[in-house]
């Protein structure tokens, strides 16, 4: 099949243009393959998160971070532990990228020094102290109310498991009460088999350091055998440990029907962030502190709505990602673009602007050279031209080969085509192809 002339010029064209603008574009392309190397713009498929013990608020919030990130086809691998000192080792070391740690756990200095930052402060984690109620009756004198933390020095005190970082926040207080810990009755079960050992009567009272949500504590809240001990001196301690707050757990929150509690309770709360490591991709650290805006913004027994996620209570240093999401308002084409696209396009905008930028100067050569290529299809004919007039000009030089060569240079510019703007230079060498064929035949007598 015959290709059309119309469609034969557009092609060719098509073709001179590419090939003209083809340096610029590789140049183009290849800067934008070398800046998308050095920026590495898209995540790693999977991120290990560092959440806590099995049924604990950390592991629960884990499970909403795994379905969030899910929906942008990254896997969250959930690694269980024995609490916040855990998560810091696994951050520190670089086994985990992510995880929840209580306020008081990290050593600000150093954990900034290394590499560590905060993405925000997500929820209060209050320190829980249940008392049996019994337990409580020996050791209060009469007429005493309970509610500082001395009272319990008599009794069986379990703190929780070394790794969870509350033994030493207990420590901590209970030094601050002139009680040295080694001369009480402590142990460190893990909250369940504690929970379990308090409500059988072989522990007088347990210290469990956990969001509201934890099933433990709603237990404990609802039970009839144990007390939740008023923290009447929390203003005394959080003034003196920066990264205690002090909370109060509203009359009739728990269960408004039953009353449940009776009266307004204080307590002591550290604030639990999620931190990061300074190595875990950016677009990873935007969407775990983007989905802290879903997760954590809601109510709650301790805060009012949009509380938190906060960058007021961070130990360490706030990325700009966890600032972004929690403080700034997110770029509008997140709202249009999936979450690769909207990734790449944050990451990669400098780089596209600087390249076009670049490309300003760099386009003008592009005319030239198209020019050049199309004029020169037709002015590498002028030298076979000019070759053959010079030798008609030679007096011995047979006429007739030189008019042959003539027709056959002929036949060859027949064939050449231009875009039509160019055409008129196309019929000037046609013209003067005729011309010296005109010279040829003056001279040429028959028999030559």
């Amino acid at each position: 099949m015959v290709m059309p002339k119309t469609l034969r010029l557009v092609l060719l064209s098509l073709r001179d243009l590419l090939v003209s603008a083809g340096p610029v574009l590789l140049l183009v392309c290849g800067l934008l393959v070398l800046a998308y190397w050095w920026l590495d713009p898209q995540p790693p498929t999977k991120v290990t998160l560092a959440t806590g013990p099995a049924d604990s608020a950390y592991a629960n919030f884990g499970h909403r971070y795994a379905q969030a990130l899910g929906a942008n086809g990254i896997e969250v691998i959930q690694k269980s532990t024995d609490g916040s000192l855990d998560n810091l080792a696994l951050l520190r070391s670089g086994e985990a990228d992510v995880a929840f740690v209580r306020g008081g756990s990290a050593d600000p200095q150093a954990d900034e020094e290394a590499g560590l930052l905060s993405l925000g402060a997500l929820f209060y984690e209050p320190l829980w102290i249940f008392v049996r109620k019994d337990a409580l009756k020996r050791v209060l004198r009469k007429g005493e109310e309970p509610g500082a933390l001395a009272q319990i020095k008599g009794l069986r005190l379990n703190v929780d498991k070394p790794g969870s970082g509350v033994p030493e926040i207990v420590d901590q207080l209970l030094r601050a009460n002139q009680l040295d810990p080694s001369a009480m009755t402590l142990s460190h079960l893990e909250p369940a088999p504690a929970v379990e050992a308090l409500l059988g009567g072989m522990l007088d009272a347990v210290v469990l350091a956990s969001a509201p949500q934890s099933r433990l504590v709603q237990q404990l809240l609802r039970s009839t055998d144990v007390t939740l001990m008023d923290m009447q001196q929390a203003e005394a301690y959080v003034r003196r440990f920066a990264y205690l707050s002090a909370v109060t757990l509203p009359r009739g929150v728990v269960d408004l029907a039953a009353d449940l509690p009776p009266h307004d309770v204080t307590l002591l709360a550290t604030t639990t962030s999620l931190l990061s490591r300074e190595k875990t991709h950016p677009a990873l650290r935007q969407l775990f502190a983007q989905s802290a805006q879903t997760i954590h913004s809601a109510g709650g027994w301790f805060n009012r709505a949009r509380d938190f996620p906060n960058t007021r209570t961070s130990e360490l240093p706030v990325s700009p990602e966890g600032d972004r999401a929690i403080n700034g308002t997110p770029p509008f084409w997140q709202r249009y673009l999936p979450f690769w696209a909207s990734n790449l396009f944050e990451r990669m905008w400098l780089v596209i602007g600087g390249l076009l930028v670049l490309m300003l100067p760099l386009s003008r050569v592009v005319p030239p050279l198209y020019q050049f290529r199309v004029r020169s299809r037709v002015f590498r004919w002028y030298a076979r031209l000019r070759d053959i007039e010079q030798r008609a000009d030679d007096a011995a030089e047979p006429g007739a080969p030189l008019l042959a060569e003539l027709d056959t240079l002929e036949e060859h510019v027949n064939k050449v085509t231009v875009p039509l703007s160019y055409a008129n230079e196309l019929y000037e060498l046609r013209g003067h192809i005729h011309a010296v064929r005109l010279r040829l035949r003056a001279r040429t007598t028959p028999g030559t």
